[in-house]
């Protein structure tokens, strides 16, 4: 399909041709300088992507990809498209290429009858004005290993495995298919996903081991997948790139056994959730430190009636939202959201509104993870009846903050 973008810029699919045109751009794009392993990765997991492009003659100049993910939400799943690889070249900056790859990419998700997108974004102020909200908060934690961890739970003592990494995803996919209910926020994990992916040999780091499992239980009760970083001049890094848990005393167990490994003196891991248990459990918090918090999954409301009807609640409601939405006017207007029995309603209505906010700010807060009535206190949502932001926050809230560790 070819559409006029403008006079000398046209927009159609990218065909599997052309996917190592579209990594040069990529690559140019994010600074990046991968070996022919890494290489020849990426250009397999692009071919099982949706691809759509800017052209400028023959020459490449933006591109978007779409993995078509089913994500967790409270209480059910959804499918939500996946964006990455979104990237302009340095020569077509600011001539729009950008804005019609996502309003394309857009009305595409609303034609297909797909109710949310997500994306990782690699720079935070640009993805807001098309309509994405921060919807979960990641964190690095650290961890001085140069001592045993010392907690305030008993770990589990079932017996520790390491997993050969071939076997690790056909162990691991039903447990963490099983996980995907306690924690709204993160993508099914297809086999290929797991191995290209969670499993892939090569690290984004070219100084970190390859990946190691090592498995809780029988059936798995819990399991952790890291890599190690020898040093030269002392002891090395433990980086933890997943860990999940059926109960806090398996996570102790994991994080123990993490923190014993030998020749190393710090654990860190990157991403994990701002209310993971080991900062409760642990019982010297000047061991175990947060040393950074950022956004993580950025989440868009394609069709916002589909979206909010196809999540659970957690408190009754009766509320008039009024919405705005420039790029996709389909959600925009008032609607009157009634919650019962943990499943909602919301149909169009004339009647004064309770709230005012972006379809932005409502996709931030659309898995538990942002307040209504902090964005109320920012400015960024009027209430216009007392207690609305509250009754809202109250529908919405989850047992546990969404997380998202899969990165893409």
């Amino acid at each position: 399909m070819d559409n006029d973008v403008s006079s000398d810029l046209t927009l159609r699919d990218i065909p599997e041709a052309e996917l190592d045109r579209m990594l040069e751009l990529a690559y140019l794009a994010f600074h990046a300088t991968l070996s022919e392993g890494k290489r020849a990765l990426h250009r397999d997991m692009l071919s099982k992507t949706e691809r759509i492009g800017v052209y400028d003659g023959d020459a490449l100049v933006g591109v978007l990809a779409t993995y078509p993910f089913t994500f967790s939400v409270p209480g059910g799943r959804l499918p939500c498209p996946g964006l990455t690889y979104v990237c302009v070249a340095p020569t077509h900056r600011r001539r729009g290429v950008l804005t019609r790859l996502m309003d394309e990419e857009l009305r595409r998700c609303a034609a297909d009858g797909r109710p949310l997108a997500s994306l990782w974004a690699s720079e935070s102020a640009i993805y807001g004005r098309y309509g994405f909200g921060a919807a979960t908060q990641g964190v690095t934690l650290e961890i001085d290993s140069r001592q045993p961890l010392r907690l305030r739970i008993e770990p589990d003592e079932r017996p520790l495995r390491l997993v050969d990494r071939e076997e690790a995803a056909a162990l691991l996919r039903p447990f963490h298919d099983s996980m995907l209910a306690e924690r709204a926020g993160s993508p099914e994990r297809g086999p290929e996903w797991w191995r290209d992916k969670v499993l892939a040999v090569e690290a984004e780091d070219p100084s970190l081991s390859p990946p190691r499992v090592v498995v809780l239980g029988d059936p798995v009760a819990g399991y952790v997948i890291y890599r190690t970083r020898a040093r030269d001049d002392g002891p090395g890094l433990v980086q933890v790139e997943d860990l999940q848990a059926a109960t806090p005393s398996v996570a102790a167990a994991l994080w123990r056994y993490l923190c014993g490994i030998d020749l190393t003196a710090r654990v860190r891991a990157v991403n994990r959730p701002a209310d993971d248990p080991l900062l409760l459990f642990a019982a010297d918090r000047d061991q175990v430190r947060v040393t950074d918090q950022f956004p993580a999954l950025w989440m868009r409301l394609i069709d916002v009636r589909t979206a909010l009807e196809g999540r659970s609640w957690a408190a009754p409601a009766d509320l008039v939202l009024d919405v705005r939405d420039d790029r996709l006017p389909a959600n925009a207007g008032r609607h009157r959201l009634t919650v019962s029995d943990g499943k909602c309603g919301y149909r169009r209505t004339e009647d004064p509104a309770d709230l005012t906010l972006e379809v932005r700010d409502l996709a931030a807060a659309y898995l538990g993870g942002t307040r209504i009535a902090d964005l109320v206190r920012a400015g960024l949502v009027t209430e216009h009846t007392a207690g609305a932001a509250a009754a809202l926050d109250a529908a919405l809230a989850t047992e546990r903050l969404p997380h998202v560790a899969d990165d893409f």
